[in-house]
């Protein structure tokens, strides 16, 4: 795949990814949800940390896990180069494309909504370049999350050992466009790992 198409499908997940969190931070308020379907839910939860909101203690702790991503933000963007410089199996730059641009739109998250939104509560809905400054500062902004796949929330059949009887739900993680894009990008690696990478096959 060409750097023409690989940008081209950066752009399209980022225009997703960053007009989907725009939208629910500015129309919704922190925790608000809104059932879809009854598997599938709209949830508005703010992410401090890293995936499944596992957070490094103190501001310092977040400037360093933003310095971090930035980092490897620079590192995949090589990768996706040098695919394509070495013309590499179009599964290959398709998928390190959708993993750059998931990881860029977490990380315009972390750099930038801190400055440019106010704070998101359970009662005020956050503004947009609000007059008296964001609520954090730059590099310190918080990811947005909204969809929530609960595929199965119920009690446990009584037959099933040990936790027989118990309640039990199955995927409560809250994640956004730009995590499903890096995952599928990962995914569909694995998947087609012998046409992403044939001499090592």
């Amino acid at each position: 795949m060409s750097l023409k198409k690989s940008i081209i499908v950066i752009i399209l997940v980022l225009l997703i990814d960053q007009i989907s969190k725009i939208y629910i931070k500015t129309n919704f308020a922190l925790h608000e949800e809104v059932s879809v379907f009854s598997w599938f839910r709209i949830v508005f939860v703010e992410n401090k940390g890293m995936a499944w909101g596992v957070e490094l203690p103190g501001s310092y702790g977040k400037l360093v896990l933003t310095l971090f991503r930035l980092v490897a933000i620079c590192g995949i963007g090589y990768w996706l180069y040098d695919s394509v410089k070495k013309n590499s199996p179009a599964i290959l730059t398709f998928c390190i494309a959708l993993i750059f641009a998931g990881a860029f739109g977490n990380i315009i998250d972390s750099v930038f909504y801190g400055v440019l939104f106010s704070q998101s509560t359970q009662i005020e809905v956050a503004t947009f370049l609000p007059e008296a400054g964001g609520y954090e500062t730059i590099f310190h902004g918080k990811v947005v999350d909204m969809i929530q796949f609960t595929f199965y929330d119920g009690i446990l059949p009584e037959w099933i050992p040990i936790w027989g009887g118990e309640h039990f739900s199955f995927f409560d993680p809250v994640f956004n466009i730009a995590d499903s894009a890096i995952s599928i990008g990962v995914f569909l690696l694995i998947v087609f790992y012998k046409k992403a990478f044939p001499k090592h096959s």
